[in-house]
């Protein structure tokens, strides 16, 4: 009998819309038979590892669009063998990475280098954004689709500066380039000159509240506008990155599926669950690029979702030690770590407003599949990678700095209850978390993409 061959018994398996008891088979890697309820007793318990799911839920993996690993260059911060460490214990068991770590992926040969670290150290499977610049356009031309995720353009400057703000160069991208193009969108101009008014007003103390005013809803939405009129105009396939303001949403359609989407959208857990209150308690904690805004613009993203304008929750995962993170406001890097949490925190999200963990899968596990095209990936179906996420939603538990895998060592839930907690993840089959158990000797593979 193969270790890597299981039978999960009486489980409640969530998967396209639906919510039912079954038994799930894995073998070989994959999702081998999905068993009815009924016929489960049928099944010989000496073929199979037998894992008895009573009262669980088992979903696809979750996959997240957008993490940052900081490897290579930044692994003080995190790596690669660190965050997926900590993303599989969070039931992630695919994720696409960013290129601003240093150097900066830009070119083929850097993206290579991503992908053989991968290979070494990944317990989830991954993908990896090529960065745009205003001048490697041959660069993103040259890249395979069947292979990468996409391409990543920053609107607007962030961690690792590596904003395109010439409008022949973004013309170029979003004119010749076939892969998805991923956006960060906030309008450089807007947010300088807030920032220079907070500047004169406070000088480098400024308060961290003032985030949400200088990185701005119109700094916001002025450069989600222009990323999808230049969509509309060249017929651009344009995912919108970590979107932060409710005034975002009339840009989107609500009426396609994300399949059909010219233009899809994601939001994050962190602008769903905190807001400008909460920067009196945590600080720079939860600063991050797009900034946290008011409770009007999370309850309107919630609705938003609710509603079918927003495609994908993802976490936009982004560790910085707690020294830099405790720098004055204008010396503080934005962004914070999310992969351990992100789903039993969008669970508890879910039970407090009323979004049930069909629509949760269909977000975190389903639609990144397919808007990114990832191929036989986020669906339990026969056939498909068994790349499935267990878990117990009657075992609530309370993030904390104390119980992270990150490498940064902290969480801004920390203190936060959560109403779930995962339980086992499995990887192409094989059983990568258990329980608070990791097993390392597992890696993920790269992901393909059906293009």
């Amino acid at each position: 009998m193969s270790p890597n061959t299981y039978f999960l018994k009486n489980a409640t398996v969530v998967n396209e819309g639906k919510s039912f008891r079954a038994g799930i088979i894995i073998s070989n890697g994959l999702i081998e038979k999905i068993v009815p309820e009924e016929k489960q007793a049928g099944i010989s318990s000496g073929n199979f590892i037998e894992l008895d799911m009573h009262g669980l839920h088992v979903i696809p993996g979750v996959i997240d669009d957008q993490v940052h690993f900081r490897e290579p260059g930044l692994t003080h911060k995190g790596d690669i063998a660190s965050e997926s460490r900590a993303a599989v214990a969070g039931g992630i068991t695919s994720f696409m990475e960013m290129p601003n770590t240093q150097p900066q992926c830009t070119t083929q040969e850097l993206l290579e280098d991503k992908f053989r670290l991968a290979s070494q150290k990944s317990l989830a499977n991954y993908s990896f954004y090529i960065g745009a610049t205003n001048d490697n356009i041959d660069q993103l031309k040259a890249t395979d689709a069947n292979n990468v995720c996409g391409v990543k353009v920053f609107m607007g400057s962030s961690t690792g500066n590596m904003l395109v703000d010439n409008p022949e160069s973004l013309r170029s991208i979003f004119r010749e380039v076939k892969l998805p193009v991923a956006a960060h969108c906030e309008d450089e101009g807007t947010v300088k000159k807030n920032l220079e008014r907070a500047i004169r007003n406070y000088g480098e103390e400024i308060p961290h509240h003032m985030h949400a005013i200088i990185r701005s809803h119109d700094a916001c939405e002025l450069s989600s506008r222009m990323a999808a009129g230049l969509a509309e105009k060249y017929g651009t396939r344009l995912h919108l990155l970590h979107l932060s303001t409710a005034k975002e949403l009339s840009l989107l359609d609500n009426q396609a599926k994300a399949a059909d989407k010219l233009i899809t959208a994601e939001v994050c857990v962190h602008h769903l669950w905190f807001d400008i209150d909460d920067y009196s308690r945590l600080g720079s904690r939860i600063k991050w690029n797009p900034s946290v805004k008011f409770k009007s613009d999370k309850l309107g993203l919630i609705d938003g979702i609710k509603k079918g304008y927003i495609d994908i929750v993802a976490t936009d995962h982004a560790p910085h030690t707690l020294d830099e993170k405790n720098r004055p406001y204008v010396h503080c890097p934005s962004g914070g770590p999310m992969v351990q949490h992100s789903l039993p925190a969008m669970l508890s999200i879910g039970k407090k407003y009323g979004i049930g963990i069909e629509k949760i899968v269909e977000l975190m596990c389903h639609n990144p599949a397919v808007c990114f095209n990832v191929k036989n990936r986020g669906f339990i179906r026969e056939g498909y990678a068994a790349d499935l996420a267990v878990i117990d939603t009657r075992l609530p538990q309370t993030a904390s700095d104390e119980s992270v895998h990150y490498k940064c060592a902290w969480t801004p839930l920390n203190g936060a209850r959560l109403d779930a907690t995962v339980l086992y993840t499995f990887v192409n089959g094989k059983l990568v978390y258990e329980k608070g158990e990791h097993y390392d000797e597992v890696k993920g593979r790269a992901l393909e993409f059906s293009r």
